[in-house]
């Protein structure tokens, strides 16, 4: 099949490569619920070789840089009990953290998780966290620019492969709640 956006040399409905997808983002796929068809998610096979953003928009094409989100995973602390949830922004975009998302989780302190909390947390690789397959109860924030987009890319859970999600499923995962401006420029 034709990739919906981009220009990939391969792209399968992510339900008939689950083998391709790591455990938890398989799972969501396989039990996928919401008003946009799992069929409707996209895997792309993509190069590690090209996974900065300026050289993966140059092999994959140049439009990806306006429809590519970033997920993120975010620490709130207050009294001592830590929340991890993700953030979903345009590329070109960063997250609020002190602002949009510390309101949002309620905290006293949002910061960036590390890089081991948050691998470790959602057993995704580094540069490859998506928010479709993430543990049970974590809030997901998605900028609302996100779910305007007809497509989206965002990480596999790998950093071998993409994922093409339409917009508007971002809105619908478990523990989404779509936020103006949580993406700044």
């Amino acid at each position: 099949m034709d990739a919906p956006i981009g220009h990939f040399d391969n792209a399968t409905p992510a339900p008939d490569c689950l083998d391709e997808l790591i455990g938890p983002v398989a799972d969501a796929v396989r039990h996928w619920r919401g008003s946009v068809p799992a069929d409707q998610i996209v895997y792309v096979e993509t190069d590690p070789q090209w996974a900065d953003t300026a050289v993966f928009v140059e092999h994959y094409g140049q439009e990806l840089l306006e429809q590519s989100a970033n997920c993120v995973v975010v620490a709130g602390k207050r009294g001592g009990e830590t929340t991890l949830a993700a953030c979903v922004v345009l590329s070109t975009t960063r997250v609020d953290v002190n602002g949009v998302v510390r309101r949002q989780l309620g905290a006293r302190k949002a910061s960036f998780a590390s890089m081991d909390t948050a691998t470790g947390e959602t057993g995704m690789e580094y540069g490859g966290i998506t928010p479709i397959g993430l543990p049970d109860g974590w809030p997901v924030m998605v900028d609302s620019a996100v779910v305007d987009l007809p497509y989206v890319l965002v990480g596999s859970g790998r950093r071998r492969g993409k994922l093409l999600v339409p917009g508007k499923a971002f809105a619908e995962l478990p523990g989404a709640v779509v936020l103006e401006g949580l993406g700044v420029a």
